[in-house]
């Protein structure tokens, strides 16, 4: 099988191309990259190490994908993912660009490579303001979702797929609903075999985390480095709630649907922690300082930021009865797994993240 992974070098790009050829070694595995990422370049040698073919390009030129083979899979995982992108200052220019105008180059691809196309989306297709009415319970150390909803597609669970999609979500949310909807036109007009993941917060070793994408590296990091944080919005008291999703637990459902495409054609899923997989910056707090053994100053800032939500868990029901996924990792597994990549790689990553 022959396998191109957009946004190749990238924290989810290159994790599970790594993991596919250690899985599959005889897979010819390419993962396209334009670098722009602070972090990535660590990755490109990790993957040409693995026998993975980089090939420093981008998706928004149409130009660059005429030099790569034809494949039986593109897995679609380049991304600006920043829900604050475009809106703190700058234009959205290169937002749009690469998330929407990119996608639409990658279907063209994989339309002329008559291959399967998988596309990470991400919770964040999910409108703000709705979420924000939704029906909760604050308890002493975090935000809970009731079963007491007058919304379809919400309960204790977490957020459905059904969910109602009316309204505003973040610039980074819109271009990733938009590229759905066009997925969903090139897999009914042009007969392309898809699937659409919808991601929550995703997590694990090799995520380069900064304050607006890849929060959970960015806390356990700060800990580490021993370095200031803050809770910012909701009163400041760090009780915002998210599911998280270790970037492993995720290429096993990748890997599930890559064998399994005909089972998932045309679907669209929901690929997060879960209840069960939840935690708020409050608890995540408290797990950091007891698995790194540092205490670090908390400032607490009450005003809430632009895009922001107070709670967010993903209900995975519907791809867990598909496919019998569910996740494995919990929180402080995963913080510990971090609080280790961070202590073997030091000298490479203090630059990065302190």
């Amino acid at each position: 099988m022959k396998i191109l992974i957009t946004g190749g070098a990238g924290f989810v790009g290159s994790a599970l191309a790594l993991s596919l050829k250690a899985n599959y070694p005889s897979y010819e595995i390419y993962c396209l990259d334009n670098l722009r990422r602070k972090g990535s370049e660590l990755n490109v040698a990790r993957l040409g190490k693995s026998g993975i073919t980089f090939v420093h390009g981008d998706i928004r030129s149409k130009e660059d994908f005429d030099a790569l083979p034809i494949v039986d899979t593109v897995i679609e995982a380049s991304a600006e993912p920043s829900v604050l992108a475009g809106i703190n200052g700058g234009t959205p220019d290169y937002l749009i660009n690469t998330n929407l105008f990119g996608t639409v180059n990658c279907l063209n691809y994989a339309v002329k490579c008559n291959a399967k196309f998988i596309f990470l989306s991400t919770s964040r297709v999910y409108p703000i303001k709705t979420i924000e009415t939704l029906d909760f319970i604050e308890q002493e150390t975090r935000y809970e979702l009731t079963d007491n909803q007058t919304i379809k597609g919400v309960s204790s669970n977490g957020i459905a797929e059904d969910f109602p999609l009316d309204g505003v979500r973040s610039l980074y949310g819109t271009t990733k609903l938009a590229s759905e909807l066009i997925i969903q036109e090139y897999n009914e007009f042009y007969k392309l075999p898809t699937v659409i993941n919808r991601c929550g917060v995703l997590t694990g070793p090799w995520q380069m985390g900064k304050v607006d994408q890849g929060v959970m590296v960015l806390w356990i990091a700060k800990h580490f480095f021993e370095q200031k944080l803050s809770y910012i919005g909701y009163g400041g008291e760090g009780k915002q709630t998210r599911d998280i999703l270790h970037v492993a637990d995720l290429y096993r459902l990748i890997d599930w649907q890559l064998h399994n495409f005909e089972k998932v054609n045309c679907e669209i899923l929901n690929a997060g922690g879960g209840v069960d997989v939840s935690v708020s910056l409050q608890e995540l707090t408290e797990i950091c300082q007891r698995v790194i053994g540092k205490t670090i100053p908390i400032t607490k800032i009450k005003e809430n930021r632009p895009a922001d939500i107070r709670l967010y868990v993903t209900d995975n029901s519907k791809v867990t009865a598909l496919t019998g996924w569910k996740p494995e990792i919990g929180v402080e597994e995963i913080v510990k797994d971090i609080t280790q990549w961070l202590s073997d790689n030091r000298a490479d990553l203090e630059p990065i993240l302190k």
